[in-house]
């Protein structure tokens, strides 16, 4: 995997799980400065880049779009989350999943639903992304046409993650309730095709753990009239 950041790199500064590899350059500076050197982390189905310093709203948005084969976040800290390509059941899957979606939206024509590319930029300072998202008109109606046109400062109503062969189950369920619920999300869907189990995330902090792909699912008051039947994420 190569990744860009304008025409240099430079090698990782700090050992560590993963290293030895040449790693990408922080876009912007010299990258001789000691503020740029990274440490690199690869943790099997993902990986993580943390630089000495923060990268600036401009040099994250550069460094994604000088690298737009690859899925990348970043966590409250700064860190940058380099998530692979999805495999062919798990995206078949998201699809599945993000149409239902759309199809619900295209009924109602409230809000907008978006991709699983849309990043939205949370209100602590993170970089996320969903695998399908639902944002109402209230909270679009806040955001100016300048801010929609980079990663926006807003945070969906809803949000639904598909666990892929790649995904480790607790981290996502730590970023269930650590990112988009902390953040404002009003429910939020976790599903693992694997085991056949949904985990249900409200606002309130009320949780749900539903077993069995032979249901269906509601997207209650929030996405009053949204049904997602599981038994199509069977392959």
């Amino acid at each position: 995997m190569k990744l860009k950041a304008g025409t240099t790199q430079t090698k990782s500064g700090k050992s560590g799980k993963g290293n030895g590899k040449y790693a990408p350059a922080m876009p912007g500076p010299s990258v001789e400065k000691p503020d740029l050197m990274i440490q690199t982390r690869s943790l099997g189905g993902y990986a993580e880049l943390k630089y000495a310093r923060k990268m600036t709203e401009a040099e994250f948005y550069r460094f994604c779009a000088d690298n737009p084969e690859l899925r990348i976040e970043q966590d409250k800290n700064g860190k940058l989350i380099i998530l692979p390509p999805v495999e062919f059941d798990g995206s078949a899957r998201e699809n599945a999943v993000t149409t239902t979606l759309y199809n619900w939206w295209e009924r109602h024509r409230k809000g907008l639903t978006l991709s699983p590319s849309a990043g939205f930029k949370l209100p602590d300072n993170s970089t996320r992304s969903a695998d399908g998202s639902w944002v109402s008109e209230e909270r679009l109606a806040v955001v100016s046409k300048e801010e929609r046109k980079k990663f926006a400062r807003i945070v969906p109503d809803f949000v639904v993650e598909v666990s892929s062969e790649s995904d480790r189950i607790g981290r996502l369920k730590r970023k269930m309730t650590e990112v988009w619920i902390k953040n404002g999300v009003r429910l939020a869907w976790l599903i693992d095709p694997k085991k056949e189990v949904t985990y249900i995330y409200r606002a309130d902090g009320s949780k749900d753990e539903l077993s069995g792909f032979d249901r269906i699912l509601s997207g209650e008051a929030v996405c009053s009239g949204l049904e997602l039947d599981l038994r199509q994420l069977r392959f």
